[in-house]
């Protein structure tokens, strides 16, 4: 049999040539941008003693140790204090003289590894799902362990991060990452831990289309109806999971077991007064344990939900005030006079144009308008680990918890004087290089300038 060549016309035999220049070209920028990356490889675990000696240790619930040490074993803190033996052979010794050491700081709140180019590129976002009554969704499935915006988070202390689902008026569950992992996999350190609610505005939009401005609007009534049809969702859900079997599995609802059974948090979503009084309304008839995300109004309901045990995550500190009846530096006080009420409460950095990395600068802030350093720092630490479930394994530097470490020159909460130079997470001394620090390098190098 003979086969004859395929006949290829000399204009598709041009597109060719043009597409391996290039294809060539694309390999060529891609090579390029792989050398560019941060040192992404996940630091070897470390099953000897270490030692970080001579340290201002703050612990995370208020106490300070001057000219501390602390022993880490197996990724786990075994003892911390003055006076600790360092035995001779087969470990390792950080000495941290002059330096400070906390515990590892925690986003609470944030769509990390899910969003990376948020209005530029839409293949690189995951953070939103179409529909209203989502419960089913897991977040951390979609989460991008290899995202550009860990490691820089790393360097400005931050070790652990809540990653949230968004959209719709129940938009599913966040779980608790690490910041130090191959896959979403290796990085989940608490899965499915809260569901998330997002309350309906109880105020007018400020803007609306041409074609809509004739239109009546009541907002109250608007908002209560959809209050009413989350609820209505819910008690359908727990109808459901009180029946022993099922004809049909519905998928939503049994996302919900988790929520009835107090194994999983509610997070409300909500700023306004009459939002947040609506969640705790919503707390009371369900039993959920229940948590505000955003909260710029708790405040002035602080008694309330000290009542109702209820704590807060405040969203970032460095905003403008909810009304124009407010004092102009309110988002700077509300943690004081949440402290001074009794309610727990955490602060979170959502700045999309810093990408969450001023979390502990948001801290000094708080600091310097009524709290003191150490509560500002339990807010982004052992109170933010309460409020997610995970008090018992971090949030403060402790026997028995996660070796999840932060050393650093200054105070961390100090924009002038902090300087993360040491980071450990469950023990393993993780990498602090990222892009910024990979630049600085470079244009060091480039005009001969020494360190």
């Amino acid at each position: 049999m003979v086969i004859s060549k395929l006949y290829i016309p000399d204009s598709y035999k041009t597109i060719n040539q043009m597409n391996k220049k290039y294809l060539m070209l694309f390999l060529l920028f891609v090579a390029v941008e792989l050398q560019a990356q941060d040192n992404v490889y996940p630091a070897e675990e470390y099953k000897g003693l270490l030692f970080i000696t001579n340290a201002t240790v703050h612990v995370g619930n208020g106490t300070v140790l001057q000219n501390a040490t602390i022993e880490v074993g197996d990724g786990k803190i075994t003892r911390v204090g003055e006076n600790i033996a360092i035995p001779l052979d087969d470990v390792k010794v950080f000495d941290a003289k002059g330096k400070h050491v906390y515990p590892g700081l925690i986003l609470p709140q944030s769509d990390l590894g899910l969003k990376e180019i948020a209005a530029g590129v839409r293949g690189s976002n995951d953070y939103r799902e179409l529909g209203d009554l989502n419960p089913n969704i897991r977040s951390v499935v979609a989460y991008n362990a290899a995202s550009m915006m860990i490691n820089i988070l790393k360097s400005n202390g931050v070790l652990l991060a809540n990653v949230v689902p968004q959209g719709g008026a129940i938009s599913g569950s966040s779980s608790v990452v690490q910041l130090d992992a191959w896959n979403y996999e290796d990085a989940v350190y608490k899965p499915d831990g809260a569901m998330h609610v997002n309350m309906p505005s109880f105020n007018a939009p400020r803007f609306r289309f041409a074609a809509q401005q004739d239109l009546p609007v009541d907002p109250v009534k608007q908002a209560l109806e959809k209050v009413e049809e989350i609820k209505s969702f819910f008690r359908q859900g727990k109808a459901y999971l009180q029946e022993k079997d099922h004809a049909n599995v519905n998928l939503k609802f049994e996302a919900l077991r988790g929520l009835f059974d107090n194994k999983q948090s509610l997070f409300v979503h909500a700023n306004e007064v009459k939002q947040i009084l609506a969640a705790v309304e919503l707390a009371k008839e369900f039993g959920f344990k229940t948590v505000i995300v955003g909260g710029a109004d708790s405040w002035q309901v602080a008694p309330i939900l000290k009542d109702n045990n209820i704590g807060v995550i405040l969203n970032t500190a460095h905003s403008l005030p909810g009304t124009e009846d407010e004092d102009i530096d309110q988002p700077f006080k509300t943690p004081a006079l949440l402290q001074q009420a009794g309610v727990l409460f955490a602060l979170n950095d959502d700045a999309t144009n810093t990408r969450y990395r001023n979390l502990a600068f948001n801290a000094g802030t708080a600091a310097a308008y009524g709290l003191t350093k150490e509560q500002a720092l339990s807010a982004i630490t052992l109170s933010a680990a309460q409020l997610l479930g995970i008090a018992d394994r971090t949030g403060s530097l402790e026997a028995g918890k996660d070796a999840n470490i932060v050393v650093s020159e200054g105070d961390i909460l100090d924009m002038k004087t902090s300087i993360v130079t040491h980071a450990f997470i469950q023990g393993r001394h993780v990498s602090l290089e990222n892009k910024q620090t990979q630049l600085n390098e470079r244009y060091l190098k480039k005009y001969g300038v020494e360190k």
